[in-house]
């Protein structure tokens, strides 16, 4: 697997980043919505310098131009409910991109253990297109690795692109053992630990929470 930690060259990413972290600034949920979002954006302009592009003729007001695009064979897909603001951000720049929605929770046995439950998928066709499964929180590495494993029915990928924004190094160890070798994992940051319930120290807390309010 391919490892891009974006934090590691400084950048405006830094303060969007701060501020999803900070316990006060999270008090807004729609500001911190929008930063991941953002974050999202800028994951897709670093993802978008690997593509492959095709050379396309546009036509102007006073000629024509050959211009590089990427090739339009790209799907987003996207883990409920925490992933739809990054899955928004990512669609800003990937927007002629078709798109798939899969649920993916912890089901609690007791206080530290627990297992990964995928119970809804939407997804097109996956064979020989580009995939950007997209998980804000990239902390046991088992919720994505789930997902990953119930798309394989939807077809084979020829590449696979992750887009995360907090991650913890057991969890990218973990996915590396998990997903092809030419994989390319992109992530805001990485933070060094998770605590007995498998959330990422000091990370954010509950990304959907924050996002969309407590659940039951």
């Amino acid at each position: 697997m391919i490892v891009n930690i974006l934090d590691a060259k400084k950048s405006i990413l830094n303060k969007f980043i701060s501020e999803i972290r900070d316990v006060t600034v999270q008090k807004d949920s729609m500001r911190f919505r929008r930063n991941i979002g953002r974050i999202g954006e800028i994951i897709s302009y670093e993802l978008s310098k690997s593509l492959v592009f095709e050379n396309n003729a546009v036509t102007t007001p006073l000629g024509t131009k050959i211009v590089a695009t990427p090739k339009k064979d790209i799907v987003l897909c996207s883990i409920l409910r925490a992933g739809l603001p990054l899955h928004e951000g990512l669609l800003n720049y990937f927007d002629d991109a078709e798109n798939g929605f899969i649920s993916a929770y912890r089901k609690h046995i007791n206080d530290t253990e627990f297992e990964i439950k995928v119970e809804y998928f939407a997804s097109p066709n996956l064979d020989n297109k580009t995939l950007i499964l997209a998980d804000p929180m990239l902390a046991t590495g088992q919720s994505i690795t789930a997902v990953y494993e119930g798309l394989k029915k939807h077809g084979t990928p020829k590449e696979i692109h992750l887009a995360c924004v907090i991650g913890s190094t057991e969890g990218v160890e973990y996915i590396k053992d998990h997903f092809p070798e030419n994989t390319k994992l992109w992530i805001g940051t990485v933070d060094e630990k998770l605590n007995d319930h498998g959330y990422i120290v000091p990370g954010l807390g509950d990304a959907g929470d924050l996002a969309y309010g407590t659940k039951l």
